[in-house]
Parts: C-alpha cells; structure tokens; sequence
C-alpha cells in the first residue's frame, strides 16, 4: 500500500499570493514524510481550481522537493495543444530529475471546455488524437499524425523526458467499462465515487490485466481518493470537516449552477455528514482513521489510498496538522511492511 494526495487548490481562506506559498510549505511537507505523490487537477474559470496552469504550479513545486513524484491528474487534454504539452513534461521531467507522472483525460467540466472555445461534444475525440500525438512526442524523434483534429507531418522533436520511454501515466476512471483501456495499456488508475463502484473498477482492472498475460505482482497503482480531515478527536475532526465543506461545495458547484446542469459522475453531497456517510470523506483522530483507511482500501480493492487533506476553508495550520497526524499513523506502518519484505 502506498499513499498519495491529490489537491484541488481551490479558493481558500488566503489572498491568492499566500494561497500559493501556503500550498508549496505543505507539498515540502509531504515530501518530508514520504507520501508517494502528489496529485493536483485542472480546472478553469472556477474557484475550485486557483491553479489553473498544472505546468507552471509543478514546475514551482519540484524545486521544492527532492522525492516526492508530481503530477497532473489529469491534464484535460482538449485545452492544450498537444505538441506544446508533450514539451512541457518533458521539461518538467528533467526539472525534477525523474520526478513526473501524467494524468490524461478529456475534462469533467463542458462548461469549461466551451470557455475555450471547444465543442464539448468533440472532447473526446480531441482527447483521443491529443494522447496519440502526445506519446509519438515523448517516444519518437518526429511526430506524423493524420487526424480530424490535429495533422503533424515530419514534425522534429528535440527534447524527450528523463524518464524513458516516458513518465508513469495516470488515467481517472469513473465506471468499470473504463477499467479496459488503461489495463490493456499499463497505466495507473484513481477511482472516485462510492466503494462498491470502486470495486467494479478495480476488479475489472484485474481481470483485464490477466486477460492481457500480465503478472499480479506486476500490477500498477489502482488508487481511490477521498478527502481526509484528521484531528485529535473525532468530535474536532468532524467539526473541522462541517465548517470548511460549505465553502468546498459551493466552488465545486459554481458553473454546474451557473448553467443549470449537474456532473455526470463527480456528484457530491451538500453537507459533510453525508460525505462522510457516503464513504467520500474519512473524519477522525488517527486511531480511527487508520481502520477507517485500512477497511475502505480492503473493500476497494485498491494499493493505492489519494488523500485530499486541503479544502474550503480549512487554514495551513489544520491542514498541516491534519496531514501530520495521518502521516505518523499510516506512513511508518507501510515503511515498516516494506523493511520486512
């Protein structure tokens, strides 16, 4: 088991100037103690993401860092010009000495994707042909594509990532169908949504991953996120929980109340009871999150556990301590189980 975070780096509590020092003390933290990765969305014109250029925010964060990995999850792949993007983790890649993981996805949000001017409609389309351009960038020395959306020919590409043939590759899965094509081809996956769909998820993955004759002990990171608050007592844990949500929500939501409409997947509960019933979000002190981690990771079927420990108004110093208590209480125990091995 490995653990990772994810964060979405939405409006918080701070003029933005200190928002972003704040998230780069923690990212320091995180890799002090030895959290895998950290994970961080992309979202545009919405106070859910104050990050909106994933590139620019890694870039600052692997000068800060010596282990920890870094990553979009994902990079919506129809707002970028593939070529460019493929030059911008490569780049990355070498900034932090080895350090990158890429997410790929299409974009939760249409409203988003309409804001820059692309049918939503064509989204994944456009995604499909991006990520075929996107590896030729990273693995070949031209890129020749024929497409609807983009056509490249004899294009040279001059700089490759430090990590060959290319950085670990992350895809976000929201319904088991989904589980195929990332098993077929090697990639890591993260799973939202209730367990008992998690555990469609990542036991199709499974048996994808067999069909395709590879190794058990081979397997890539199947990894469920959810919000984490952790505390000194249940009661503080909760309450930090209740009065940050509302704020959360209310970013979350911004543009699916704006144009009326409602996500397709990423559904979540108005209040933190319901989250935390729901199984979304895990509250407590650390003897009960540990158990709370352990059941949920069992149940899911996953090796990897994504906390999102930063969210609406919570302050550095919660979140920082939140952060501190799960670390003390999950991470020794997996170094542990590693030194044993």
């Amino acid at each position: 088991m490995q653990f990772g975070i994810f964060d979405q780096n939405d409006h918080g509590p701070y003029p933005l100037t200190e928002q972003y020092e704040n998230r780069l003390q923690l990212i320091e933290f995180y890799d002090r103690a030895g959290f895998r990765t950290y994970h961080m969305s992309e979202h545009h014109s919405t106070p859910l993401n104050l990050t909106p250029s994933p590139s620019v925010f890694l870039a600052a964060a692997a000068q800060r860092t010596m282990r920890l990995r870094l990553g979009a999850l994902v990079y919506v792949l129809p707002a970028h010009h593939p070529l460019r993007l493929a030059e911008e983790i490569c780049m990355l890649d070498h900034l932090s000495r080895g350090r990158i993981e890429i997410g790929i996805g299409r974009g939760a949000s249409p409203h988003e994707l309409n804001y820059f001017g692309v049918d939503s409609d064509a989204a994944q389309a456009i995604y499909v042909e991006a990520y075929a351009v996107i590896m030729q960038a990273l693995t070949k020395a031209e890129v020749n594509f024929a497409g609807k959306h983009f056509c490249f020919e004899n294009v040279p590409i001059d700089i490759k990532p430090l990590q060959l043939p290319h950085p670990p590759l992350w895809y976000a899965v929201p319904v088991s169908e989904g589980a195929a094509w990332p098993a077929q081809h090697k990639i890591n996956v993260v799973c939202g949504g209730p367990l008992a769909r998690v555990r469609e998820i990542t036991d199709r993955y499974r048996a994808e991953w067999a069909a395709a004759g590879n190794a058990p002990d081979a397997l890539p990171l199947l990894g469920i996120n959810r919000f984490v608050v952790a505390a000194d007592t249940d009661r503080e844990a909760m309450a930090l929980g209740r009065r940050a949500w509302p704020k959360f929500y209310a970013s979350f939501m911004k543009l699916w109340h704006k144009h009326g409409t409602q996500p397709r997947y990423a559904k979540i509960p108005e209040d933190f009871d319901t989250v935390v019933e729901n199984g979304g979000a895990i509250a407590g002190s650390p003897g009960m999150i540990r158990d709370k981690v352990q059941r949920m990771v069992e149940s899911a079927g996953a090796n990897y556990f994504i906390s999102q420990f930063s969210f609406g108004d919570l302050v550095h110093a919660e979140v920082l301590h939140s952060a501190g208590l799960f670390a003390r209480e999950m991470l020794p125990a997996r170094e542990r189980v590693a030194q044993a091995v």
